[in-house]
């Protein structure tokens, strides 16, 4: 399908975005530019609605006002434009099929769920593979991995798609080194191919490292914008309430303290509703 993108236009344009779970605001009139080829962390304490953000955006669940553009459109006409790395728990790993066609399902909207992938696509999920170091368990049952494994397998199915738009909700979470290493180096090559990616991310103290510019929020939005300007300690204060402890360095030395909230939302069910 060919890429449709006003040159003028931004990556994401949230606009006046309120999302409310039985009746309780999750989000509350968000307002948020994603300009186009940014590295964007989207951080905050558990339950400020970081994972219901990137689900409104993309149709997951619908807002109880508001509206969300991406690249000067509606999602539902921009889709092609946009991969999604969801969280590892949010899905069911014991659906029956195997690492190659896992990826593969990041083709289907380009080819369609009817036509089978012929040996071009399998080549380009197997090159994607080969990026995240997972070529040689092209065959294995998805069930059969390792958590780091299976992260690395969703990451390449994210990659074929060859989006202009990415979201990963928490990507780094609970990950072993070799994964860590592997969701770095793909992050820096969509930069390098002046990709966008948005996303959610725990850790304060790597946000200088990995990300350009950072979305602090807590129901609301307390401060976007380049990193160096929005990742202070007043505003990473005004997102946690007060509960973060600072080392050494303002910016990449804070550590939250640990909220027991949740954000009670719908979870994804399987591989083929998230493809």
């Amino acid at each position: 399908m060919i890429q449709s993108i006003e040159p003028s236009a931004h990556a994401i344009d949230v606009r006046d975005l309120t999302v409310a779970y039985r009746d309780k605001p999750v989000l509350w009139d968000i307002d948020l530019i994603v300009p186009k080829g940014v590295l964007m962390a989207v951080v905050g304490p558990n339950g400020a609605g970081k994972t219901t953000l990137l689900k409104a955006i993309l149709g997951l669940v619908r807002p109880a006002a508001g509206e969300v553009l991406v690249y000067g459109e509606a999602y539902e006409k921009q889709r092609h434009l946009v991969a999604y790395v969801p969280q590892r728990g949010s899905v069911d790993w014991d659906f029956p099929t195997n690492v190659l066609d896992v990826v593969l399902m990041g083709l289907y909207g380009k080819i369609g769920w009817l036509r089978r992938p012929g040996s071009e696509e399998r080549k380009l999920a197997l090159d994607a593979l080969e990026k995240v170091g997972m070529a040689d368990y092209a065959g294995r049952q998805i069930s059969q991995l390792s958590g780091g494994q299976q992260q690395r397998v969703f990451l390449a199915r994210a990659l074929v798609q060859d989006a202009e738009l990415y979201f990963m909700d928490e990507p780094f979470q609970g990950v072993d080194a070799t994964t860590e290493r592997a969701i770095v180096a793909l992050l820096r090559e969509l930069r390098q191919r002046d990709k966008t990616v948005v996303v959610v991310h725990h850790d304060l103290q790597t946000v200088p490292e990995y990300f350009d510019s950072v979305l602090l929020l807590n129901v609301r939005r307390i401060a976007a914008g380049p990193v160096e300007d929005v990742f202070t300690e007043d505003n990473l204060r005004l997102t946690y309430g007060g509960r973060v402890g600072f080392l050494r360095d303002t910016r990449r030395s804070v550590e939250p303290v640990p909220d027991s909230r949740q954000e009670t939302e719908p979870e994804d069910r399987s591989l083929r509703d998230i493809a």
